[in-house]
């Protein structure tokens, strides 16, 4: 059975891999399919997600004649990513206690 990824994982994941740097839709979805079990129809809804509440900014690069849409995390999207990791600190620890006392 696989466990469910919630909408804030997803986001606070997304976030974190464009911290690091600027990065276009098909490393992503690379990235995000090493890590996870997800499909790429699911990783464009959510920078749709962010790039509308502003955490996300997107610009083009030529490349092979083409253009790559690059996405870049902003000063918000860093705030948001702040208090993800904070969110899933708490939880992560509550599940954790809870999970160690049900194997006892």
């Amino acid at each position: 059975m696989a466990i469910q990824i919630p909408s804030e994982v997803l986001d606070g994941a997304m976030l974190a891999f464009l911290l690091k740097e600027d990065l276009y839709g098909y490393t992503l979805t690379q990235r995000f399919q090493e890590n996870f079990d997800i499909s790429e129809s699911t990783i464009y809804p959510v920078l749709r997600r962010l790039k509308k509440n502003d955490y996300l900014t997107t610009y083009d690069q030529p490349y092979q004649g083409r253009n790559r849409r690059y996405y870049k995390i902003t000063d918000l999207g860093k705030k948001r990513l702040e208090d993800i990791q904070k969110d899933w600190l708490g939880f992560m620890i509550t599940v954790n206690e809870i999970l160690e006392v049900n194997n006892d």
